[in-house]
């Protein structure tokens, strides 16, 4: 009787101190660091969006700073968002797994988040888009559409799962295709990125995935200009070119904010590194141009779904 009188205690003191961690972590506002800007029609905007959703979906207060790339930024403005009760950090990128990593235990009533790396703590989650099958789909689609039989990934740095995706998805299609690769090596960097789109439009490539957030829509302008075709990255891009853009890889990096930030209000936000993929709603495949031929898009989409449903890429 008296073990079972203090397990009903302990049940009680458990429940009691979830319910207190719920309801402050309801009255903590959310505030999100990025490394450049919110104007950037790709990764930064999907950033704010997904601020914005959650201010109107879960009725709280939010918080954002443009520019932060450095530790001693980074420092800065954590300091500035704990003195306005942020109880939940979002760095915007990769960048910020290594700085949230260094301060973190400075901060333990602070969760921090961040996207598509594998550092954490007690109070640090990577969310990581899984993107292999991301790169696949837009290779099946850019060795379907290629007439020249080259096809090319600017991709800001070699370890990005969707460059080994593309070459696999293109490989598929076409055993024979040449695939091309150059790396920026900085996500931002427009002028290195057209000087090697260049590079890659003199190899006879007419189909290229600029995989870089920071470059990838002055990338597609010049393609456009060019009369070739890109594979859009991260946002839906083909309203930038409905005749160049033949798909995009799209990340909702929105809802996963909503997702994030629901759990953490509700108190059930987990440290460590949580994986995301199609099935999750998270990642999908953009509209297609009216330039893809029906059999071609009715092929793509069928292997997505395929995917969905089973976890199997076609060439598994």
């Amino acid at each position: 009787m008296k073990h079972l009188i203090v397990t009903l205690v302990l049940i009680l003191l458990f429940i009691s101190g979830c319910s207190s961690i719920h309801k402050e972590n309801q009255e903590k506002h959310i505030g999100m660091l990025v490394e450049s800007t919110i104007n950037d029609l790709t990764w930064g905007q999907k950033g704010y969006m997904g601020l914005l959703r959650i201010k109107d979906e879960l009725n709280t207060e939010v918080f954002f700073e443009e520019q932060v790339r450095t530790q001693l930024d980074v420092n800065k403005e954590v300091e500035n968002f704990t003195n306005k009760d942020v109880g939940l950090i979002f760095g915007h990128g990769s960048i910020y797994g290594r700085y949230f990593l260094n301060l973190h235990k400075q901060y333990p009533e602070t969760h921090f988040v961040y996207f598509n790396g594998h550092q954490y703590g007690n109070n640090i989650t990577s969310l990581n888009f899984n993107s292999h099958p991301m790169g696949f789909f837009a290779g099946m689609t850019a060795a379907e559409m290629t007439e020249t039989g080259h096809v090319g990934v600017i991709a800001a740095y070699e370890w990005q799962p969707e460059v080994g995706g593309f070459y696999e998805g293109a490989k598929y299609v076409n055993p024979n295709i040449e695939v091309h690769f150059q790396y920026v090596y900085d996500w931002n960097d427009k002028k290195r990125a057209l000087e090697l789109y260049e590079n890659m439009k003199r190899k006879q490539v007419d189909v290229f995935y600029p995989a870089g957030d920071g470059y990838s829509v002055p990338v597609i302008q010049q393609i456009e200009r060019d009369n070739l075709y890109a594979i859009g990255f991260v946002t839906d891009q083909i309203e930038m070119a409905p005749e160049t853009v033949l798909t995009s890889t799209v990340q909702h990096v929105d809802r996963l904010y909503v997702l994030a930030a629901r759990m953490f209000l509700e108190g059930n936000l987990p440290s460590g590194i949580l994986s995301f993929d199609f099935k999750d709603g998270v990642i999908s495949l953009g509209r297609f141009s009216e330039v893809v031929p029906e059999i071609t898009k009715t092929r793509i989409q069928t292997a997505v779904e395929r995917y969905i449903e089973t976890g199997r890429l076609p060439n598994e």
